[in-house]
């Protein structure tokens, strides 16, 4: 994965995600972490890629949540159910690029902890191998998802977040929508972010985003 981050938006002091971004370009680096993934046939790395309909004005917003960190992350429709404890925090390496889950943590997802805790006002960033070369990871069934699927995140206060897929995108590594998956929001929304594409030189070359958006809150 490769991705540039620096926010293009005003940094607002309750989106904690732009103030960090506007100290660093950040970048996502390769799933496959310089390592060639082990092919399976039967996992399409993409996405049908799709938007949803704009809500309707009567659509009541959903209060946003005070930060607390993320737990546990269940993607029902792509088999995803991380289990409570075991999301991992993912910070910046020397070079500036973000962290990714080690190979040794596929089956694992990471929270960017620069950014939003997913709740919070802001575009909290949730990152996931699709494969490694010890073969499919977490988010290996990505493509199964659909637009108005939901997400939920379990946190540490004992608050779960549901969050509803707006729209799945593909996009090549080099053309990486930084504002849109970054910038500044002005509610509380999700990104899921992994690799995906055919396979060149070992890598995959494209980024696939699951833009999601709060739709409701419940106690765990």
């Amino acid at each position: 994965m490769k991705t540039r981050s620096r926010t293009f938006s005003r940094a607002r002091t309750r989106t904690r995600t732009a103030a960090a971004l506007l100290l660093a370009a950040v970048a996502l680096t390769g799933c496959s972490a310089g390592t060639t993934p082990a092919p399976d046939a039967t996992l399409p790395a993409r996405v049908a890629e799709a938007t949803a309909p704009a809500p309707t004005k009567s659509a009541a917003p959903v209060a946003p949540l005070a930060r607390s960190l993320p737990v546990r992350v269940t993607l029902p429709s792509a088999g995803v159910d991380t289990g409570t404890g075991t999301i991992l925090s993912l910070g910046l390496n020397p070079d500036g690029t973000v962290e990714v889950p080690p190979v040794a943590d596929a089956d694992r997802v990471g929270w960017y902890e620069k950014g939003v805790t997913p709740g919070e006002t802001g575009p909290a960033i949730l990152i996931g191998h699709f494969d490694t070369e010890r073969g499919p990871a977490v988010l290996r069934n990505v493509s199964k998802v659909r637009v108005g699927d939901e997400v939920t995140v379990t946190r540490a206060d004992g608050r779960t977040a549901v969050f509803r897929v707006r729209e799945l995108e593909q996009v090549d590594k080099k053309t990486f929508p930084t504002a849109k998956v970054y910038g500044d929001t002005t509610r509380p929304e999700l990104r899921i972010i992994t690799c995906g594409g055919e396979l060149v030189d070992g890598h995959r070359p494209d980024n696939i985003i699951l833009y999601a958006d709060l739709v409701a809150t419940r106690a765990a």
